[in-house]
């Protein structure tokens, strides 16, 4: 890898710095583009899962699609509608969003709450009615699948903070009366991220399915499903990521007959693998035991790997033709976990070389940190050749502007 969406990487580190991310504009547009066709003739809505990447720059592309927002904080919120995506395209999922962010959502009218737990429906109730309006909400259900997925982004299971059992939903549309500021006509999962497998989306479709018959049986209408997101992506060789086509083949065996609006909230499947993390060799240390490449990146800048052990593909702009060595590969932090990866066969690098961290694009800078007060790396889009700064990187003052010396003392 030299370029990326027409753009060289190397000149590109060079007039930027590294750390270093990098999106690619028309890898974006092009998995948004392959879902909305694969839904093409369904009333079906896209939300972004925002969390994966809250860049404004990409949320303003994927807003000029059509678009939506799955948000999980009031930040998320602001960001989405600054990005230009429309409140009624907004969803807001979580399951402990605060009074102040309800009202946030209310105010500004977005399209739906994802509500999991029985104190956050009266709390909406009570904050809607505050208001004076009326709140769309879906119920999350818990099926109870395992996603096969990496335990700490596992979301479907009956152990698992997300979601009320089908048996409780079932008891809050019994008694919506109960909630009259509160519209309940929705069901909404999510079973977990990173998915490969079509098998347990599958499985979690066809409890939802149950679900929504069940309660059409008891004269419960229902006007919107959300199956949620997950699909995976290819972080390595022999990885797959899930085609759209296959993924909503599943939701439209699954969900034939409904006759309500459908949501889906992709996240890493639209942007991970449209993205790099640049970063310059700063030496090589010989252990005794092991060879260590010491980059520039650390794990506040990535974290992934350290927090998942999770592979990401490294790819050193070097010359192909170098022999390989074994690396450890490793960032400048204070801590042991601050390892991107282990034993990794690469070209044999130098102090001065670039690296490419590839499938970069989600969980990246959205999870970065000032960890040893290390300041948060610039981001850019490229695209036909061109690039823009969508994030410059952050400097020290700004790393330090919200803290203040101990001199203004008062009581609580």
């Amino acid at each position: 890898m030299r370029t990326l969406a027409g753009v060289d990487l190397a000149a590109l580190a060079q007039r930027e710095g590294t750390p270093l991310y990098v999106y690619s504009t028309p890898a974006i547009l092009a998995r948004a583009r392959a879902l909305q066709s694969a839904l093409a003739g369904l009333d079906a809505g896209i939300c972004y899962a925002v969390k994966a990447n809250g860049n404004r720059a990409l949320l303003a592309l994927l807003a000029g699609e059509g678009i939506g927002a799955d948000i999980v904080s009031g930040g998320e919120l602001r960001r989405a509608l600054a990005a230009g995506i429309p409140a009624d395209r907004i969803v807001f999922s979580g399951v402990g969003k605060s009074a102040g962010e309800i009202d946030a959502a209310l105010q500004a009218g977005i399209a739906r709450f994802n509500l999991e737990s029985r104190p956050e429906l009266d709390l909406l109730q009570a904050r809607a009615r505050a208001l004076g309006v009326c709140a769309h909400a879906s119920v999350r259900i818990n099926p109870d699948v395992d996603a096969r997925t990496h335990a700490k982004i596992s979301t479907g299971r009956a152990e698992n903070k997300f979601g009320v059992s089908i048996a409780e939903a079932h008891a809050w549309f019994d008694a919506g009366a109960t909630w009259p500021d509160v519209h309940l006509d929705g069901l909404h999962m999510h079973i977990g991220s990173q998915l490969l497998d079509l098998a347990p989306v599958r499985e979690a479709l066809a409890r939802m399915a149950g679900a929504w018959r069940d309660l059409a049986a008891a004269g419960h209408r229902l006007s919107c499903i959300d199956v949620g997101g997950g699909l995976g992506v290819r972080y390595r060789e022999g990885e797959h990521a899930p085609a759209a086509v296959d993924y909503v083949a599943a939701i439209r065996e699954a969900l034939a007959g409904f006759d309500g609006r459908l949501l889906v909230e992709p996240g890493r499947w639209l942007v991970a693998e449209a993205g790099v993390l640049l970063s310059r060799v700063l030496l090589v240390k010989e252990g005794a035991s092991r060879r260590f490449l010491v980059l520039d990146a650390a794990m506040n800048d990535l974290l992934r790997p350290s927090l998942y052990d999770a592979w990401h593909d490294i790819v050193p702009l070097v010359d192909s033709g170098r022999e390989r060595l074994a690396y450890d590969v490793v960032g400048p932090v204070c801590e042991t976990g601050d390892t991107f990866a282990i034993d990794r066969s690469l070209p044999r690098c130098e102090a001065g070389d670039l690296v490419a961290i590839l499938g970069a694009g989600a969980y990246g800078a959205s999870m970065a940190s000032n960890y040893n007060s290390r300041p948060l790396p610039a981001e850019v889009m490229v695209d036909g050749g061109r690039y823009a700064l969508v994030r410059r990187r952050q400097d020290f003052d700004a790393m330090i502007a919200g803290e203040c010396f101990a001199t203004d003392w008062t009581t609580a």
